[in-house]
């Protein structure tokens, strides 16, 4: 319901639902709810969140207490009551009911829309759980306790705010007025497990062929942008990218929430910053990439352009940084090249629509585009290169793509990877860098059984 009171009437939709383990009964809530009252009416000025046994102990005894208060008929078992400490443990230091799902392997998004409304994202798929903050002040406090962290408020003058979790996970707040029923936070969890490129293969987003191509990219330092959408696994495959660099060269990242975990040795990551609550200090991904240059490295790696330092990210590309790499939002290749050139002029240098292409066509060479289909799975969907200008327009040409042949009984899409047919225009180049690509991965391929589509 809106904050005016006022009713909003609500389309039917199906679905998904997914209960989470252990949620408590009401009799138990109710205990939670008393106990919990109970600690902050006896030992709320003389808790420290940093003394974790302290606090889990404290708990225990409380929760012990409380149950031998009651008569027998309300006698719980012991599993009930370490399950209930360990409720009370979250809510008291961590995040409350987001603790089970960020502690879960398989779920990658959590979106909170209303205190009773939680839904997380399980291998590709959106699902609703049984998970639910008591009222709209407990979400409150777990919001201040996340922001809390990095210096920075949210009220109704700044409702709007991005975090990020001490493993990584990156967060975005809304509140009222803005958020019209209530806060709402979403958290994109920050994956333990790093992605090989074996592993993309065995999943289906990836063919060998094209990692292979895109090995030889990287190692002969070719510029690659690699385009998608929201949560399409850009920054997944950034990182399996960047895998392929040779461990000798010099890498600097810059990004708004590092996210990138580079393997080599020789690595500096710089991360922007917000303004304090008074305004001041903010460092952006600009400013971030300006000062790389200063840094002597081989390669810069951009984790995301959204601004203006699309035109800072291409005069490195153009200068002597070769074979760096960075993501952007966009539909497919052709809408790639064509979002940089709006980019390039958020920079408030005033150049010809010429020159940034001249620009683009000299510093971007592949174009790889992601996509998170049907179903929840995330491929690259297209494999592109420029060829430079042609009549004051940017030349390109695909050279691998997934092409889609069906959707499952389970509404998954699948489908197979190949080549288009046309050969790499960077053959030479590869040859004159010693690396020799089988002319074959060029071939396309025959569309397989049905039993073999990913």
């Amino acid at each position: 319901m809106p904050r005016d009171g006022t009713t909003v009437a609500q389309p039917a939709v199906e679905t998904l639902r997914t209960d989470a383990p252990g949620v408590l009964s009401p009799a138990l809530a109710a205990a939670k709810a008393e106990i919990h009252a109970e600690l902050l009416r006896r030992h709320a000025a003389a808790i420290d969140i940093t003394n974790r046994a302290g606090i889990r102990r404290l708990l225990m005894q409380l929760t012990e207490d409380h149950f031998r208060a009651k008569p027998p008929a309300a006698l719980v078992t012991a599993a009930d009551r370490e399950h209930l400490v360990e409720i009370l443990f979250d809510e008291v230091i961590g995040l409350g009911p987001l603790e089970a799902p960020l502690r879960d392997p398989d779920i990658t998004e959590i979106m909170v829309n209303r205190p009773e409304q939680i839904f997380v994202e399980r291998r590709g798929r959106i699902e609703l759980t049984n998970l639910a903050f008591e009222d709209e002040a407990s979400l409150r406090r777990v919001i201040d306790r996340i922001v809390s962290t990095i210096g920075r408020r949210v009220d109704e003058s700044e409702p709007m705010c991005d975090a990020r979790l001490k493993d990584g996970s990156r967060v975005n707040v809304v509140i009222p007025p803005v958020a019209i029923y209530g806060p709402c936070l979403t958290i994109r969890k920050f994956g333990r497990e790093v992605l090989t490129p074996e592993r993309i293969v065995a999943t289906g987003g990836s063919s060998e062929a094209i990692l292979e191509f895109l090995d030889a990219a990287v190692k002969t330092r070719l510029n690659i942008m690699v385009s998608g959408g929201t949560g399409s696994g850009k920054t997944t495959l950034l990182n399996v990218l960047s895998g392929f660099i040779p461990g000798d060269e010099r890498i600097v990242t810059c990004e708004d929430a590092a996210e990138l975990r580079l393997r080599q040795v020789h690595v500096i990551s710089l991360e922007s910053k917000p303004a304090n609550v008074e305004g001041r200090g903010q460092i952006m991904i600009r400013d971030l990439v300006r000062n790389s240059l200063r840094m002597r490295p081989d390669r810069i790696i951009v984790g995301e352009v959204r601004g203006g330092e699309a035109l800072d990210m291409l005069q490195a590309m153009n200068t002597g940084h070769d074979g760096s790499m960075s993501t952007l939002h966009a539909n497919n290749p052709r809408d790639a090249i064509t979002r940089l050139e709006t980019l390039v002029l958020l920079a408030g240098v005033e150049l010809p629509s010429r020159a940034i292409r001249g620009q683009i066509a000299s510093a971007i060479n592949i174009v790889v585009q992601t996509e998170r289909l049907r179903g929840g799975g995330r491929k690259i969907v297209s494999v592109a290169e420029v060829l430079g200008m042609v009549d004051g327009e940017i030349a390109m040409q695909e050279l691998f793509a997934f092409r889609q042949v069906a959707v499952t009984p389970e509404g998954r899409a699948v489908g197979y990877h190949s080549a288009t047919g046309t050969r790499s225009n960077f053959q030479a180049h590869f040859q004159s860098n010693g690396v020799e690509l089988p002319t074959s991965m060029f071939t396309p391929a025959n569309q397989p059984p049905m039993e073999q589509l990913y």
